[in-house]
This record gives C-alpha cells, sequence and structure tokens, in this order.
C-alpha cells in the first residue's frame, strides 16, 4: 500500500502540502525560464511536474539522447528551492517510433487504426513500444536517480486515458496470454463465459480474439475479461517503468490516477497497493448535474484508494477547461473553494495543469496557473492567495479524514452493470453511485469510499448501489457486517450475478436475499420520463420491482405505476444489524431522508449542516489536534456551531463560525469540540468508528 507521506515528499522532518503545476519548458525559450521561476517563488510554489511528454526531445532519433535543455531546467528549479516530480516521458512516443513501426498504432474496436498525432498512440501490448519506453526509463533513471532535486517520480502520465483498450492482432495475442494465466483450460474459460450460448463454446486458444465489433451483442463474459485484461497490462507497464526507476533511486514512485465522472478504463484498487503515494488529477466536469458533489466524491475516492492516507492532486484547473463542450470559467472564490475541498478531503498536495498557459497546441486555451494575460490579472492573484493560504496550512497536513459511513464502489462493477442488455438502459452505475453519495452529502456525512469486499468494522453505516455483480466473498463482507451490529443500505440492481456475472437462480436480489429478507421475482423498469408514488410521500422514476419480504418489514409501498400496493422500501433485522432495501429509484430529497434515518438508526453524527444549505463540513484528524473544514458553495452567508481558531482570518471563535457566502473557513478546534461527537443513543463514537484506518 501506499507507504511515502505526501506531506514529507519535500522535508522528511517538517510536514507541509506541496503546492506546484505541471511545467513543459520545452515549449519555451530559456529566458521565459528564468521570469517562471521568479514567479514560481513568488507564488510559493514549491514541487512543479516536468519531463511529462519529453521523449521526443530527449530521444529525437532512436538511440540519440540529448539532455542539455533538461539539465539546465532541472538545475534552475534547483537552485530556486523548487522540488521536481519527474516524468519518464513515456506519456507518448516520438514520431519516429510509429513511423518505424507503424504496428505499434493501437487499432480501435472496428478494427481501423488510429494515426499519430495525438497522445497515448501506441498499442499497450506493442513490444516495440515496451523496449524503446524502458530505454528511455532507463537514461531518465541513470541520469537523474540521485539528483537532489528530484523528490517524486512521475510515471508515464494518465494512463490509459486515450488507449486502453486495443483490438489489433499483437493485442489478441496479449489477451490469449492473460486468459490462460486467469483460467488455466478451456473448460474453466468457457463456463466462466457461458460460450453455450449462441454457439460460442471454444475448442483451441487460437480460436479466441479480443471483443471487436459484431453483428449482434457481444459476449459479456468476454467484453468483462478484455477490461481486466487491458487494466493489467498498462499495470504492467507501470511496474516495469517503476520497477527500473528503483534499480537507480530511492525517491517514491507513483502515477495520476483519472478518479473522475466517464473515465472508467483502469481498475485503480488493483492499481493503488503498487503506488508509492496514491495521486489523482479532477477536473470539474459542467456536463454532470452536480460537479462540485462530483468533485467531493472524487476527493473522498481517491483517499479512499490510499486507505485514508492524504494524497496528492496531480493536476487540476485554475479556471476553464478545453475539452468539453462548453469550457466554462471559474466565478469569483471557486479555485479556492474547489482546491480546499480537496485538501478538506485528504489531499496533502495541490498541483495545477499547467503553470504557463501554452499558445500553441491542442490545449492552448486550457487555463494555467499563469494565464495567457500574465500577472495583471485577478486569476494570478488568487494563485498568489492560494500559495499563501496553503504555506498556512502546514499544520493541517498528515491528519486523516473523519468519517464512519462507507460506501462501496469498484471499477470492476462499473463495467459490469453498464454493459448492454439488461433490463433498462437508464440504469447506469456510476449514476446511482453518485446519488448515493449526493444524499449523504446533503445530510452533512462525510464518507469513505470503500472497495467491493473491504473490511468494514470501522463504520457503523454502509451504502451499497447498483452492486449488480457480487461474489459470494464480498456479500459475506456485507453480511457478517450487518451481523455484528452495522446498518447496511443496498439499492435495486444489487446482487444479481455472481463473480463472473452469472444470474443468481432462486428470486432477487440474489446475493443478498437473506442479509435484506426480501425475494423479487420480476423486474419492471419504468418508461423514459414515467414516474410513481409512494405512501410515504415519495416519488420514484427508472426502475420497480415485484418485492415480496420474507422477513424484512415493509417502509413504503407504491401507490401506481406497474406494481400498486408493491413494497418499495423494506428494512430487516439481521443478527445484531439492520439491513435497508430500495427497490426503487427514489427522487433525490426521498433517498436523502432515507438515508438521513438509516444513518441515525446506526448512530452516525450529523452536522447539523440543513439540507439544500450548499454548506459542505469535514473534519481532518491527527495528533496535533481536529480542523473543521467549512465551504460554503452557495449564495447566501451560512453559520455553524465550532470553537477554535480560524486559520485563514486568524479569529477566534467562540461556539458560532461564520461562513460568507462562496466562503472557506477552517477552524483549529478547541479539545471539546474536537472530542468525538455523540451516537444517537448518547454514547460517544468510538476513535476507530471516526477515523479511516
Amino acid at each position: 500500500m501506499p507507504s511515502t507521506p505526501v506531506s514529507r515528499l519535500l522535508d522528511a522532518d517538517v510536514a507541509r502540502i506541496t503546492y506546484g503545476a505541471d511545467y513543459n519548458p520545452e515549449q519555451w525559450s530559456p529566458e521565459v525560464w528564468a521570469d517562471d521561476v521568479r514567479l514560481m517563488r513568488e507564488a510559493k510554489v514549491n514541487l512543479v511536474a516536468i519531463n511529462i511528454f519529453g521523449w521526443a526531445q530527449l530521444e529525437p532519433l532512436p538511440g540519440q539522447y540529448d539532455f542539455e535543455r533538461l539539465d539546465a531546467v532541472i538545475e534552475l528549479l534547483h537552485e530556486n528551492g523548487i522540488a521536481v516530480d519527474l516524468g519518464t516521458g513515456t506519456a507518448s512516443p516520438p514520431p519516429w517510433l510509429t513511423a518505424m513501426h507503424p504496428e505499434a498504432l493501437p487499432m480501435q474496436a472496428d478494427g481501423t487504426r488510429r494515426a499519430f498525432g495525438g497522445r497515448q498512440g501506441f498499442c499497450p501490448s506493442s513490444p516495440v513500444y515496451r523496449e524503446r519506453s524502458l530505454a528511455l526509463v532507463e537514461q531518465v533513471a541513470r541520469r537523474y536517480g540521485s539528483h537532489p532535486a528530484v523528490k517524486l517520480w512521475h510515471v508515464s502520465n494518465e494512463i490509459g486515458c486515450h488507449n486502453a483498450h486495443c483490438f489489433c492482432d499483437i493485442s489478441a495475442e496479449a489477451f490469449r496470454g492473460w486468459l490462460r494465466a486467469r483460467y488455466s483450460t478451456l473448460d474453466a474459460l468457457n463456463a466462466a463465459w457461458g460460450t453455450a450460448f449462441w454457439s460460442q463454446r471454444y475448442a483451441d486458444w487460437s480460436h479466441i480474439q479480443t471483443p471487436a465489433l459484431t453483428l449482434a451483442t457481444g459476449n459479456p463474459g468476454q467484453a468483462i475479461d478484455l477490461r481486466r485484461f487491458s487494466s493489467d497490462e498498462l499495470l504492467g507497464q507501470y511496474l516495469a517503468e517503476r520497477d527500473l526507476i528503483r534499480t537507480h533511486s530511492d525517491v517514491p514512485v507513483t502515477t495520476n490516477f483519472m478518479v473522475t465522472a466517464h473515465i472508467q478504463a483502469l481498475d485503480y484498487w488493483r492499481w493503488a497497493p503498487e503506488m508509492d503515494l496514491v495521486a489523482n488529477d479532477h477536473y470539474l466536469d459542467h456536463r454532470l448535474p452536480h460537479p462540485t458533489n462530483e468533485l467531493s466524491f472524487a476527493a473522498d475516492a481517491t483517499r479512499g484508494l490510499g486507505r485514508g492516507e492524504p494524497y496528492l492532486l496531480m493536476e487540476q484547473a485554475s479556471s476553464a477547461v478545453n475539452w468539453q463542450p462548453r469550457n466554462i470559467a471559474k466565478g469569483p472564490g471557486e479555485m479556492l473553494r474547489n482546491t480546499l475541498t480537496h485538501v478538506a478531503r485528504g489531499a496533502d498536495g495541490i498541483s495545477f495543469f499547467q503553470w504557463r498557459a501554452s499558445v500553441q497546441g491542442s490545449e492552448r486555451f486550457h487555463s494555467a496557473m499563469l494565464p495567457h494575460a500574465g500577472t495583471g490579472t485577478q486569476l494570478w492573484r488568487d494563485v498568489v492567495e492560494l500559495g499563501g493560504i496553503l504555506e498556512r496550512l502546514g499544520e493541517v497536513a498528515g491528519t486523516r479524514v473523519v468519517a464512519d459511513v462507507a460506501l462501496v464502489f469498484g471499477w470492476e462493477p462499473w463495467w459490469i452493470t453498464d454493459l448492454d442488455s439488461h433490463p433498462t438502459a437508464d440504469v447506469r452505475y456510476l449514476d446511482q453511485v453518485h446519488r448515493a453519495y449526493d444524499a449523504l452529502r446533503a445530510s452533512g456525512l462525510t464518507v469513505d469510499v470503500v472497495a467491493p469486499g473491504a473490511p468494514l468494522d470501522d463504520y457503523r453505516l454502509v451504502v451499497i448501489p447498483a452492486l449488480h455483480s457480487v461474489s459470494d466473498e464480498v456479500a459475506g463482507v456485507v453480511e457478517r457486517f450487518v451481523e455484528n451490529g452495522g446498518h447496511a443500505v443496498v439499492t435495486f440492481f444489487s446482487g444479481i450475478t455472481d463473480g463472473d456475472d452469472r444470474v443468481r437462480t432462486g428470486g432477487y436480489p440474489g446475493a443478498f436475499r437473506e442479509l435484506l429478507g426480501v425475494s423479487t421475482d420480476e423486474f419492471f423498469p419504468l418508461h423514459a420520463g414515467e414516474s410513481v408514488a409512494l405512501d410515504d410521500g415519495s416519488t420514484a422514476t427508472v426502475w420497480t420491482e415485484r418485492l415480496h419480504p420474507m422477513g424484512a418489514e415493509v417502509v413504503s409501498r407504491f401507490i401506481d405505476g406497474p406494481l400498486p400496493g408493491g413494497p418499495a422500501v423494506t428494512r430487516h433485522r439481521f443478527g445484531a444489524g439492520v439491513a435497508w432495501y430500495l427497490a426503487a429509484n427514489l427522487d433525490e430529497g426521498s433517498l436523502a431522508r432515507t438515508l438521513n434515518r438509516a444513518s441515525a438508526e446506526a448512530g452516525v453524527s450529523l452536522t447539523g449542516v440543513q439540507a439544500g444549505s450548499e454548506l459542505e463540513i469535514v473534519r481532518r484528524r491527527g495528533p496535533q489536534g481536529e480542523y473543521l473544514f467549512a465551504i460554503n458553495h452557495g449564495g447566501a452567508d451560512a453559520r455553524h456551531d465550532a470553537s477554535g481558531t480560524e486559520l485563514l482570518e486568524m479569529a477566534e471563535i467562540d461556539g458560532v463560525l461564520e461562513i460568507p457566502a462562496g466562503a472557506v473557513r477552517i477552524v483549529r478546534l478547541t479539545p471539546a469540540d474536537a472530542a468525538p461527537s455523540a451516537s444517537s443513543d448518547g454514547s460517544a463514537a468510538p476513535d476507530s468508528l471516526k477515523v479511516t484506518s
């Protein structure tokens, strides 16, 4: 698991928050470099990532290496006290590689190859790419492995963002090798894929191909294994680069994940244990209904990948990006709110893409710390202000986020739930995860995002949204948690299939029937735009099912729709705990109320945030004390109970904290306020249930 604290990257003896950006000096002249470094010092930048896309500059022709400019940049940064996050430069191959080896270009599912000219233009299984990329890494690691400026190694960049799945003959051969290692025999593979259907049974390994486009819908098992293989294939490239670096350097190694909406290519639960620290890129996505909610979810999920350890935000935008249909600039105070949301939820390092805005290339309209208009701008003033704030928050670095609610989320469930040929195309996994998360956040609850099957002993409540495919092992973890006194909320379309995505017979929700005390014999998805009413005043869309209680109490019933009078929400005592089942896609308010009730029954301490206030409350705790982050995303002033020292305004707070509209306040709490809050029965929540482990 991650072993290097982000807060100790710059100095093993002093905890601090890192602050910086991707720096691309190859786009500028040496005269500009000197100005850049001067301005970095003004903004209190202390860590920059370089050589991310440096391959063509370092190796313009095969075997001809030129390090003169990179040497100069590293020395300049070091002389000015700015640490280096050094990229291996392998994110995109240079023109000569695919010109000489066109078979290394990636192939799409329709059988067409993609041409050189974008980024990540290589087949992940290409032996030529592997050989030439490792030759570059050897040169870079040997040259800079002991350089005192280098505090972090950065393998590739946003691995799998564009080329995660390749369908060429090289990939097909590698896929067959991966399948042999996974299944050992063709009988085992045929059983896992259900190839008795549609005459797909394989009698020879050589007959298996990657799941390219077919006339009818393809084999679901094959499709999921292609995603598993692709994630593992790219992880193999990361590990090869990392291990080579470690022969020349004892500096920590990582890469930047993409825990964000719409990016689902890699199973980061498998990747995270291989990182010396967890790093993530996150950009506010205005294609979503609640972009700020998704930012908070991504932050919690990134922290979860590190088992609660603080993470490094490797990239974010100072304002607009360049790749969405409408690239919305950030409003007054928004960059600060976004950044401190990450810090509140576990980031001990903050970086941007990029330092100086490019004037050429496809990202020339992507915002930067230093914009095209220069230093006489509000954006630059905000960047400088943020640097000062992060410097003052050094005492927070190394603390951990307080949470006693777990939300189960995984990339493999995302792949499986979003396959075709399901009861309705309107159930999308990430949508359901976000809805559950948003409802918890609206109640002021901080959430740890955990993998399916992760230990749950440190939590009071676990929420499991749309976990369609569930192995016996994962189901057993949840059952034992509830049986021992925990509380769980499971939403519809969960537990339906086993670990091979094989439907569990005997009634839905399959793996969770006994736990939930219910059985369903048929799904009744709703038409687009259709809604149904429940007898407790709730409404629901998308989904209903014919549910039969088997020991569970009915909390609410459908009034109309396909199943009037049928159960919609149930609650079941199981052992010493309670398990809820939501058999409908409840409206936002009703979902929040239901989860609020389940939380209260579980003894989860609520923050007192009023629904709809847009006030976000998160706590971090460490040996040095506890810190309350209050982030007001709304247009009205807010108040919250707190006592202590406010670190942004350096004011003493005695009982009531005022948070102006759009503002952030961070309070070092007094010992009384920092003590564990009381649970619903009046008892103190033990520390083991309050801090992630």
